[in-house]
């Protein structure tokens, strides 16, 4: 069973937003690419100990890319515990991460189906689909969470093959899954992207990155309407800075990191654990007539 004693949260959780988690400044500390949660300081929350279900999506079976840390695990636990069963896509340099959300569904007693794999190459997204699908016995939710972040001072330090990985990782990845995806969704599923506040104010060194996300954003307005009529729900979920490890394996300054999040209104970073509720509101089926949209949640200073 994971460790969730472990996870860096006051006892008692304040009301007081400001004052909800960590602030900066925070200690300097790099991993190597992917990176993972385990070893971040503070341990980033992603609802362990703290999310409540109420059987919202009871019955209901999802593919997460990126379900290992970040977003996608925060959501991959809350499904579980609204009643979802849930399949998990992860590089497999993050098994140990994904071996803990593993063992967080297992313990709601869900099926969990972990799936890692390399997201860049074409055949490896279109068996992740058709072995989510065979596992869970089905697939009605599909959540595009998994992306790669690295940071660069200059576009001139930009290689070809780091655009290359960005590319392929952060667009054709959703592209691909999202095509094989599609002759297994129904009227009445769900399908979520997960975009980021830099599609609309985008920072100057993680440009590959931000645009990415503005073209994540555009595909999420524009396959709602191919879909709508489907009546397959298609958005996006746009978060600001959140402490994953996607800033320690590369995705920013150690200058940045140290100050993480001290720009927004709210005066520190986002916990994966405030967004999982986005995401199991625009899964669940009460939420009939949101689609094409991009829900924010940046402290305060992000776009949408």
């Amino acid at each position: 069973m994971a460790d969730t004693d472990t996870i860096d949260r006051p006892a008692a959780t304040p009301k007081d937003p400001t004052e909800r988690y960590a602030k900066p400044p925070f200690e300097r500390q790099r991993q190597p690419w992917p990176g993972l949660a385990r070893d971040m300081n503070p341990k980033p929350d992603h609802g362990e100990t703290s999310y409540r279900g109420s059987g919202r999506l009871a019955g209901r079976k999802a593919l997460i890319t990126g379900g290992d840390s970040g977003m996608g695990r925060a959501a991959a636990i809350a499904f579980a515990r609204e009643g979802a069963d849930v399949a998990i896509n992860y590089h497999p340099n993050e098994q140990p991460d994904a071996d803990e959300v593993v063992e967080l569904i297992e313990a709601e007693g869900r099926v969990c189906a972990a799936i890692p794999g390399d997201l860049r190459d074409e055949d490896f997204c279109k068996r992740l689909v058709a072995e989510a699908v065979a596992k869970l016995g089905g697939l009605d939710i599909l959540v595009n969470n998994a992306a790669r972040q690295q940071q660069a001072d200059s576009i001139a330090d930009v290689t070809s093959e780091g655009f290359d990985a960005t590319i392929k990782t952060n667009i054709y990845a959703p592209f691909w899954i999202t095509r094989a995806a599609i002759e297994h969704l129904d009227a009445g599923d769900a399908i979520i992207f997960t975009t980021s506040e830099q599609a609309y104010d985008p920072s100057p060194d993680i440009i590959d990155y931000a645009m990415t996300k503005a073209a994540m954003m555009n595909l999420t307005k524009s396959l709602a309407k191919q879909l709508g009529p489907k009546g397959i729900r298609v958005n996006g979920v746009a978060p600001g800075p959140i402490w994953t490890p996607l800033q320690v394996s590369g995705g920013a300054t150690m200058e940045k990191l140290e100050q993480f999040g001290s720009h927004t209104p709210l005066g520190r970073p986002g916990q994966p654990a405030e967004l999982a509720s986005i995401y199991v509101q625009l899964a669940a089926r009460d939420a009939s007539y949101a689609t094409g949209q991009v829900y924010g949640a940046a402290g305060g200073s992000g776009q949408p």
